[in-house]
């Protein structure tokens, strides 16, 4: 009696122990399906990635490649992830020489209202172009965003359009600005695919990084007391290789991120939104950033300055141009890949004549069809297109050739 007793109750005892093994697994599964397209989802499984935050992307720069992905088109508040916008307007304008890093910029009773980060801007304060960008990319300014808004485009108002503007342009169909800076305002949302789109655009800035990856900054200059800045993307100081690019934070966006950082030649980037807590955001980010580390490796092809291509003017051999690298070319290939990389150079419209250091277009470098590389080309001296004496001359030089 008691054996059997014993054996009911071993009985009921494994059910139930096989009931709180499976359940859980189960639900895990229905709700990780859910959240990620099956093959990320496997891929993630297999690496053993878990992303807590609510959506997440990693790109690989130059491809553009996709190396995982969490809800990436779904609507958040960026908070001052916004911001990448508000630099990347102020970096265009700046390499297209409408302004200048020098100028000064007035400091408005409007910008010194603004809560939440700042860089404790005084009303009537001078301060340059590139020490309002220190105070966006390394303090996250609330203050010095509205600022540079109002320098930009006369209003915040006027400076929120233009940002949508370049959105559109861009193709972030998912993304409304409300304001410049991030702080909470209905309708103000966008998603970790756009910022991805707006990060990578201001990648093209490189000048950006020297901001975003300062940890520390004093700005005393003009000050009874200095302002002293400290960049809230604690990977600057904490992750080998992160230079940026910016961080964010609101009740109701949680703790974002659009991180990148670079080692042995290959850029990262990986956008967190929705992280539950700031060690969360970082922890997902520096996940991220190292599982593509590990599938890709960097390989110079040219040094600055090197010959890339001889490019002829018309029909006569007199007349060239040797295409030089404007910067080192570095293409990133998935590690162990197989294959010879095959240039293609993509010349801008050709003129009659070109000058000393002129960009005239750029080498695109492929592997098995996919872009793993670029770098623009320039000329490397004053050279001119023969006039109608010259391809005369040329004609008959050919005539001769051709006739001994």
């Amino acid at each position: 009696m008691k054996k059997k007793i014993f054996n009911k109750i071993s009985i009921i005892l494994l059910c139930l122990l096989c009931l709180n093994t499976v359940i859980p697994i189960a639900a895990v599964r229905e709700t990780s399906e859910e959240e990620y397209p099956n093959d990320v989802y496997t891929a993630c499984l297999e690496e053993g990635m878990n992303v807590d935050a609510k959506s997440a992307l990693l790109i690989e720069p130059i491809s553009g490649a996709v190396l995982y992905e969490k809800n990436p088109d779904e609507k958040f508040a960026p908070a001052s992830v916004t911001k990448i916008m508000t630099m990347l307007l102020a970096m265009e304008a700046v390499d297209s020489g409408k302004i200048s890093l020098d100028d000064k910029i007035i400091c408005s009773e409007n910008a010194k209202k603004m809560g939440g980060s700042t860089m404790l801007l005084d009303v009537g304060e001078v301060r340059t172009v590139e020490e309002i960008l220190k105070g966006i990319a390394i303090a996250s300014g609330n203050d010095a965003a509205v600022a540079m808004a109002e320098f930009l485009s006369g209003s915040t108002d006027e400076f929120v359009k233009a940002m949508n503007e370049r959105a559109k342009e861009l193709g972030m169909t998912n993304t409304t600005f409300k304001n410049c800076n991030g702080l909470p305002e209905e309708g103000h949302v966008t998603t970790a695919r756009d910022i991805s789109i707006m990060s990578l655009e201001l990648l093209k800035h490189p000048t950006i990084l020297k901001y975003s990856g300062t940890y520390m900054e004093t700005i005393s200059e003009g000050r009874k007391s200095p302002i002293e800045l400290v960049n809230h993307n604690k990977l600057v100081r904490f992750f080998d290789g992160c230079d940026g690019l910016k961080t964010g934070f609101t009740q109701e966006a949680k703790y974002c991120i659009s991180a990148t950082a670079v080692r042995n030649n290959v850029r990262m980037l990986a956008v967190i939104m929705g992280a539950p807590t700031y060690k969360v955001r970082n922890r997902d980010a520096s996940m991220l950033m190292n599982y593509g580390f590990s599938k890709y490796e960097g390989k110079k092809l040219f040094n600055k300055d090197d010959d890339v291509e001889t490019v002829y003017l018309g029909k006569s051999n007199d007349r060239f141009f040797i295409a030089k690298a404007k910067d080192d070319l570095i293409i990133v290939t998935l590690k162990g890949s197989d294959g010879e990389p095959i240039n293609k150079i993509v010349l801008d419209e050709m003129k009659d004549s070109y000058t000393e250091g002129e960009v005239i277009g750029k080498c695109e470098v492929y592997l098995d069809d996919q872009k793993v590389g670029e770098v623009e080309l320039y000329c490397d001296r004053d050279v001119e297109k023969g006039g109608f004496i010259d391809n005369l001359k040329d004609n008959m030089k050919n005539l001769f050739k051709k006739g001994v």
